[in-house]
Formats: structure tokens, sequence, C-alpha cells
């Protein structure tokens, strides 16, 4: 067997120019990759104005920004020049990260080069049409995912719950778990800050449900500020600390107009931020993970979600948290009033949280996904190739 350095190369629909929990996930695991000396090419849509710089060597492909929503690009293509790139670069295997055109163009590259693809979920894409007012689309979308992933070898989910549906919507034979890790260096109870909260016009006594993410509706905006109305009619004591920033912004600051929204927060001041809230409120059902839930849990907070995918591979309902049917504003209401009412449930939950965060490390997670590499390089180099599937 070669003893040459593996090589990958990885295709991105947005793997630094926006940041988001996926292309972050995304740069940890190529600066692991290149800390075991694999050989890692990533391509790319690229700006002038990157969120962050990238790990390792970034090609940036064709791409055009996405009507609507500008900050996003959407890739065009494999060009001619990303395909001599890659002929040049001779990778072992494809990694597509999103089932874009240019995930498409990658992975039948690589089926006509005979080398393995592997497909890594990071949002469930087929949920977006219902936030737009096109809900009857979502059965298409799912189509058209499923025949993009059942032309990988394999595919590989951030949790269990997610690569569960991925097999109940028959998007693969080989389904993997590619989970995603915490740095407890800045996630943790220690980095809770009082005094911070009190210039932010916060009591010591007021229980802070906080929001975390991007500002858009698919991250049901509109199910969190019907729960925080709700609240306000019951006259329940709280407050809410948004982090995060988006175009859904405008429309959010004016359904939430007592809020503390902080804009988008990173590293040691994000940290900070989560560790100061008194419980996570994600009603989101788009996520395939949920890393901001984990960052929560490792802060020792309890989490209030949509029971969904991501959130139930996490979240003990009861135990470190409550899980709420997906849009039922009343129920995630009561479960938010019992813990601004309770304190002593709010630090049992949390403490039971840190306790299961403490078992996701970034190394470990990424050690997964590279011995997942070698096994689907293997099989391909066995003679083993994906079969055919019998559903239509």
């Amino acid at each position: 067997m070669s003893t040459a350095p593996l090589r990958i190369a990885l295709f991105s629909g947005n793997y630094n120019y926006v940041r988001d929990g996926a292309n972050q996930a995304l740069n940890r695991l190529v600066a692991f990759l290149l800390g075991k000396n694999v050989q890692v090419r990533v391509y790319s849509p690229t700006t002038d104005t990157p969120a962050f710089e990238p790990a390792g060597e970034l090609i940036s492909a064709p791409s055009l920004p996405i009507p609507g929503r500008a900050e996003y690009r959407v890739p065009l293509c494999l060009s001619g020049r990303l395909k001599r790139d890659l002929k040049r670069f001779a990778p072992d295997i494809v990694h597509v990260s999103s089932p874009d055109p240019l995930g498409h163009g990658a992975v039948s590259w690589a089926r006509r080069q005979n080398l393995p693809a592997i497909a890594s979920v990071h949002t469930r894409f087929e949920t977006y049409p219902r936030y737009y007012g096109l809900a009857f689309l979502e059965p298409m979308v799912e189509a058209l995912l499923r025949r993009f992933y059942r032309r990988c070898d394999a595919i590989v989910a951030p949790s269990e719950s997610m690569a569960q549906l991925l097999r109940e919507q028959r998007m693969n034979y080989d389904v993997g778990i590619w989970t995603r890790g915490i740095d407890q260096s800045i996630f943790n109870p220690g980095k809770r800050d009082m005094a911070w909260r009190s210039r932010l016009g916060i009591g010591a006594d007021e229980p802070v449900i906080g929001f975390v993410g991007r500002l858009v509706m698919e991250k049901g905006l509109d199910v969190f500020s019907d729960a925080i109305a709700e609240l306000e009619r019951r006259q329940v004591r709280h407050r809410v600390m948004i982090v995060g920033d988006g175009p859904a912004r405008g429309w959010f600051e004016g359904r939430l107009p007592d809020a503390t929204f902080l804009g988008f927060q990173s590293g040691p001041d994000l940290g900070r931020a989560v560790a100061s809230m008194d419980m996570l409120f994600n009603p989101s059902v788009t996520e395939t993970f949920g890393n901001v839930t984990l960052e929560a849990m490792a802060c020792a907070l309890p989490t209030v979600a949509a029971r969904a995918t991501g959130s139930e591979s996490l979240v003990q309902d009861g135990v470190t948290g409550r899980l709420i049917r997906p849009g039922a504003v009343g129920e995630f209401a009561d479960a938010l009033a019992e813990y601004c009412a309770r304190a002593d449930m709010r630090n049992a939950a949390g403490q039971a949280a840190q306790a299961i965060a403490e078992r996701y490390g970034w190394d470990q997670v990424n050690q997964a996904l590279l011995d997942t590499y070698s096994r689907i390089i293997a099989q391909r180099q066995r003679g083993a190739v994906q079969r055919s599937s019998p559903v239509p």
C-alpha cells in the first residue's frame, strides 16, 4: 500500500466569505488534516472581503451572488481551469460539502476519474422553501438532493438523528457520522460576566433568554419572536439577548424592541455572551447538528429547542433542556417560562448539559472523518463501487 501523503480535494459553496458553523467546521477539519500530513486543496467561491482567513490552500471558483441574498454566492460550475488544477493535484478522494453546481461538477469529475467521492451534509436544504412561502417545492428539492447524494460513495452527517433522517430519505446506502467539536477554552461557565451584563442594563436576577446565529428567517425567527411575545403577554419576567447578524435583523429588531442585539460576536467575546445568558432558545428545524446548542451546553446552559434533527442528538428532554414540537409557540413559551421562574431547574439542566458537552473534542471528531476517508479509498481500491439504488 502507498505511503504517500493522502490527497483530498475539498469543495465548498462558502469556505470563508461569510462566517457560519458549517464553514468553520470545514476550516477546522483542513487545519487538522494538514497537521496530520494530509495534503488538502480547497475549491470555493471567494470575495475581496472574506469573513476570515482560510485554512489551507484556497482556489477560487467562478460564482455569482444569490438574488435577494447577495452576501452568499452560488458556484457556477467546475470550470476548465479548476479541472486542470485538479488533474495536477491528483487527489485520492473528493469531498463535497454543498449540493450546488460546483459540487455536482466535482462528483461527476471524480466518477470519470474512478475516484471515490464523499459528501458532508451541513443543513437541511429541503426545509428552506417553507420559510419563503414555497413549501410545495420541498418534495422536488428532496428528490434533487437524493439524486446528488446517491452519486457519492458515502455521505456523513453531523448527528445520529440527521443520519437516521438521511437513511429514511434514502439518500445513500453508506451514511456515517462526522459530528462537531467544541473549544472548551472559549465556551465554559467561567466566562460568565455579570459586570458585563450589568453594563448592558441587565439585572443580576433577570433571567436572560438567548439566541445565537445568523439572522435569517430559516432559523425560526418568527417562532422565537412569537414565543417571546407570549411570555410578555403572561408577564413572565425575562430579558432577551440576540447574538448574530444577517438580512433579517431589521425585521427581528422590529419584533423584539426590548431585546439586546449584540451583532456578530466571535472568539472570547462570543464565549462571554453565551455564558452570560441563562438559557438558549433554538427553534430552528434546519440545523443538522446545532453548533450553538453545543456551545451553550458547554457553558452550562439549558436549551429549549425544536424537536428536530441535530437538537434531538444533543438535548435530553427534561434533563439538559426541553425539546418542543416545531412551531408550537405556546409549548415553547411554557418551557421558557418554567426556566425563567426556577433558577434551580436551570442550574440542574445546565450542569447535566455541560457534562455531555465535555465529550466533544475537535481532534476526535475530525480523526473519525479521516478514518472514513481511508475506509472509502480502501473500498474503491478493492474494486468495491457504490451500488445503484433500486429506488427511483
